[in-house]
């Protein structure tokens, strides 16, 4: 189940975890977060005490946690939830995560070269992060294509990876023809302008639910807003709020505008799966219309036997 933020996908791998017997693994980047709860929309705890959750609160925010990490975890809770003879829900907007689970991607070991990855974060911080992506495009464009430019960890590794083997990450970080799994893969797709509305009143929700003070709690708990977990969307703007950069007032229409960008770049990333089956938002409305939709397609391809 994928789709953009504020789409309504969590609710309905919910919903459809409930119908089908399920257990939802969470396909999310920041989820995975201690501490991180109303900035990532997490699943409330009434939420997980109704359907199992996988893949959320295993970090720690000063922790390294890599994609690679996801893909090992995210196999092993899909193989115990269906070796329980339940259904695994893979749901979420992270599409790197989503497509190193379903498409078995692998990734390259290459042990870290410090000293290069030193020079590399030295020119980032002369030049601006932009620099490298810029570099990054120039010898693995379809790397490039899928780190963001702020993503500095992502655009150094894969630049040490080309400096040091010769070869795109992007082809070594090859996959198999075919998924080990027998998919079904579902997205839900919400007009851009509706989009956008949700986006702006989840923004508004976060805030009236505390979302400052809990950026503001994990920097007084020591967790710094360079570590890469305080990158994510409302963690990085409020945490300007908090160090006087920025006015509450705006750092809540940042929140807005980069999480707008951000599920643009969602969409194109997963507008480019031709296996993903969309159903409008629109057209079905809630979760309790868009799951019959899905579960449909879902009749006679899942059975507990």
């Amino acid at each position: 189940m994928v789709g953009p933020t504020a789409s309504g996908k969590s609710q309905a791998a919910i919903e459809l975890a409930r119908r089908f017997d399920g257990e939802v693994v969470a396909a999310d980047s920041m989820q995975v977060y201690r501490y991180m709860n109303i900035g990532t929309a997490k699943p409330s705890l009434r939420e997980r005490a109704l359907v199992p959750h996988h893949l959320v609160d295993v970090r720690f925010p000063d922790e390294d946690f890599s994609v690679a990490d996801y893909q090992r975890l995210a196999r092993q809770a899909v193989g115990d939830i269906a070796g329980r003879g339940r259904l695994p829900i893979l749901a979420g907007g992270s599409g790197l995560y989503v497509r190193a689970v379903v498409d078995a991607y692998q990734f390259y070991a290459l042990e870290t070269d410090n000293a290069l990855r030193a020079a590399l974060h030295a020119e980032a911080r002369r030049h601006g992060a932009a620099t490298l992506h810029r570099r990054l495009a120039a010898c693995d464009p379809a790397a490039a294509a899928r780190i963001h430019p702020n993503d500095l960890r992502r655009v150094v590794r894969a630049l040490e990876v080309y400096t040091r083997t010769g070869v795109p990450i992007s082809e070594l970080q090859g996959r198999p023809p075919r998924s080990p799994y027998n998919l079904i893969m579902a997205g839900i797709a919400t007009d851009r302008r509706e989009l956008y509305q949700r986006i702006d009143g989840r923004v508004d929700a976060m805030a009236a639910a505390g979302l400052a003070e809990e950026v503001r709690g994990l920097l007084q708990r020591g967790y710094g807003p360079k570590l890469r977990s305080m990158q994510a969307l409302g963690y990085r703007e409020l945490a300007l709020h908090w160090a006087g950069e920025l006015t509450l007032a705006a750092a809540l229409d940042l929140i807005k505008l980069n999480t707008r960008h951000f599920a643009r770049r969602q969409m194109t990333w997963f507008s480019r799966d031709p296996r993903i089956a969309w159903i409008s938002a629109a057209h079905y409305g809630s979760p309790e219309y868009i799951v019959p939709e899905i579960a449909r397609r879902l009749k006679g391809k899942w059975s507990r036997e």
